[in-house]
């Protein structure tokens, strides 16, 4: 039998500690810890204090949601709130649905 995991690994852009940027950050784990528990890397950038990281990745608005692995990239802005559109937005219902 194979295991098919695939690890995600995720950056979340934000500008310092925005009411969006709390809520992204939050909304995202409660994603992550639910559906991906064990099989994601998240790091939450700051753009204020790495502006030049935001300019490497073409960010051009906060809180932006970066999926880098696996490819393609997939990028997500605004607050995540909407749970099902962050998990298309990044391919990851994409298993969820082939499943059932």
């Amino acid at each position: 039998m194979h295991d098919f995991k695939k690890t995600y690994v995720l950056k979340l852009y934000v500008a310092g500690n925005t009411p969006n940027s709390v809520i992204a950050l939050k909304t995202l784990k409660n994603i992550l810890e639910k559906d991906f528990k064990g099989v994601y890397a998240l790091k939450v950038i700051d753009v204020l204090k790495n502006p030049q990281l935001a300019e490497e990745d073409k960010i051009l608005a906060t809180p932006t949601l970066s999926k880098v692995l696996p490819p393609p990239v997939r990028k997500i802005i605004g607050d995540l709130s909407d749970r099902e559109k962050v998990l298309i937005g990044l391919d990851l219902l994409y298993e969820e649905i082939r499943d059932r």
